[in-house]
């Protein structure tokens, strides 16, 4: 078992990490630390924050995270996302998306150590809530070795205590941010070298992460681990988070509660609510690697393509399981 203050995540991810998917996620324990998908500065001012930013009070913990270069637009959107009421205000230095580099923030400011540190200062200065970075190795052709302790240094030096760092370089050219999550090569050693280096800062592990048991093993000097893909596709492995990190009570519900819960929530939002239909596909992994996986699977994506309610599609993958059940 890890002390108290050792975070277990769910990493901020675009089309995936939405309040939906988070409300599921919450289910299955009460002490990962969720996020966002990254939300950009200027949508948080100008765009419509009841969409963007809504969150069900269940979800706590919840970071919102916020992508942007300019410190005067990123405190603006931090005082706002505070004042929603988010736990914690993450700042993105780590997305390679085409989009992203068109605005001149995510990983390519990776590269410019002095800007981050005035953004993550005028983000400090807007809220009283944690305000952290997740970044990378670095990218390109940067020698990280030497890079990366000067990003840390420099960031941490305008108050920053708190590191979120996926162990791979981003590569802005060449590669597509799908090929940048799996393609370049994972340093976790990097990553440790960091805490050593710098051991009053938090440092937390993300990147190629698969069990908690691997998480555990790799962070083992480390103050957090973040899981992304893994969580997303096999979400059941959030269940051991509050009994093995934090020495809770195991989950005691099963999957079948669980799918329960599911038709309540989504009975409760889809008529008021058309993305409640993304719950759907958030769910796909419920049943990873049981038997009836792939049953489940289908019978989900059967129901998208039908057209019907998110609890009819639900419903009626209960059904298909609970007499895949029966008949085994």
């Amino acid at each position: 078992m890890k002390n108290q203050e050792f975070t277990v995540s769910v990493a901020p991810m675009m089309d995936w990490t939405d309040r939906h998917c988070r409300w599921f996620h919450r289910q299955l324990s009460r002490r990962a630390l969720l996020y966002t998908e990254m939300v950009v500065a200027d949508a948080v001012i100008h765009g419509p924050r009841d969409q963007l930013l809504d969150f069900h009070e269940v979800e706590h913990p919840v970071a919102l995270q916020i992508g942007g270069s300019d410190p005067v637009k990123l405190a603006r959107a931090t005082t706002i996302g505070s004042d929603v009421g988010y736990d914690e205000i993450n700042i993105n230095i780590g997305c390679p998306s085409d989009r992203v580099q068109s605005g001149a923030f995510g990983a390519c400011l990776m590269r410019e150590p002095v800007l981050v540190a005035d953004c993550y200062a005028a983000m400090r200065d807007a809220t009283d809530k944690a305000v952290t970075v997740k970044c990378r190795l670095g990218v390109d052709n940067q020698d990280v070795e030497e890079t990366l302790p000067h990003f840390i240094e420099t960031v941490a030096k305008a108050g920053c205590t708190h590191f979120i760092i996926h162990a791979r370089k981003a590569w802005l050219k060449g590669l597509s941010p799908k090929e940048n999550r799996h393609v370049p090569p994972l340093d976790y050693g990097l990553v440790r070298a960091m805490k050593e280096r710098f051991p009053a800062l938090e440092i937390v592990l993300n990147g190629g992460l698969t069990t908690l048991e691997q998480g555990l093993e790799e962070s083992r000097t480390l103050d957090g681990i973040m899981y992304g893909r893994a969580a997303y596709q096999n979400p059941w492995l959030l269940t051991e988070v509050d009994s093995l990190v934090h020495g809770d009570a195991p989950l005691t519900l099963s999957r079948e509660d669980i799918v329960e819960k599911l038709i309540g929530y989504a009975e409760a939002q889809q008529d008021k609510d058309r993305s409640t239909k993304a719950l759907v596909r958030h769910i796909m992994g419920l049943y990873m690697g049981k038997p009836g996986a792939r049953l489940w699977r289908r019978t989900l994506s059967e129901g998208l393509g039908e057209g019907l309610k998110p609890s009819e599609i639900i419903r009626g993958a209960s059904t298909a399981m609970t007499s895949f059940k029966k008949a085994a």
